[in-house]
């Protein structure tokens, strides 16, 4: 276990939990506290994981496909960035409850998907499918945050929001929140995704001559 990226983890977890942002109707505000979870106390937490007991991945293969797992990250992302889900997400205690708690179990069943597994043996083959699969969430969040940010109106409400003290329009309100999601969290994934295809051409031709 990495317990120092487990204690970080959940710490920023909690941060992102707890701090009256996450309470503000500003859709910047819910992007930051979905980029934290999604973005900075998720991949902490499943590096914290990988490899332990908690570690599914050998034991439920099919679910901890990283495609599959981006797959199913793509779907609760964009569903609850429709403006009646988001709606309904701002409005309901239960329902943002409900988001927030879809978001790290997508989160963490992708980055535990990509770094976790206790097999040694298939390790280049593990980081080569993690990197395309952190690559391919890192194209839906790109494409996601760019919608977002050039919408031609806004579609999250239409009146004025207040965030950190300042008052935006809504279509200025949206578009800050998609430049969010494509500056912190398009670009998390992008790292994670180079950085296990650059370990994976890095192990290749050693493991080759290996043989």
């Amino acid at each position: 276990m990495n317990r120092p990226a487990l204690i970080a983890g959940l710490l920023a977890l909690a941060i992102a939990w707890s701090l009256p942002l996450a309470q503000e109707t500003s859709f910047t505000s819910h992007m930051l506290t979905h980029m934290g979870v999604v973005a900075i106390a998720a991949p902490l937490i499943g590096l914290g994981l990988a490899g332990t007991r908690l570690d599914l991945s050998d034991r439920v293969p099919m679910l901890f496909s990283p495609v599959v797992a981006s797959v199913i990250d793509l779907v609760v992302v964009w569903a609850w960035h429709v403006p009646a889900l988001r709606n309904l997400a701002d409005t309901s205690a239960p329902a943002a409850i409900v988001e927030q708690a879809t978001f790290l179990a997508a989160g963490l069943l992708l980055w535990l998907a990509c770094l976790g597994g206790q097999t040694a043996g298939d390790r280049t083959a593990r980081d080569g499918a993690g990197a395309f699969g952190l690559l391919l969430t890192s194209v839906h969040m790109t494409l996601l945050g760019a919608l977002l940010a050039l919408a031609p109106r806004a579609l999250y409400g239409s009146g004025e929001v207040t965030c950190f003290g300042v008052t935006l329009t809504a279509e200025t309100d949206q578009q800050l929140g998609g430049t969010v999601m494509l500056l912190l969290g398009a670009a998390v994934y992008l790292a994670g995704g180079v950085a296990l295809l650059a370990r994976v051409v890095k192990l290749t031709p050693h493991e080759g001559g290996a043989r």
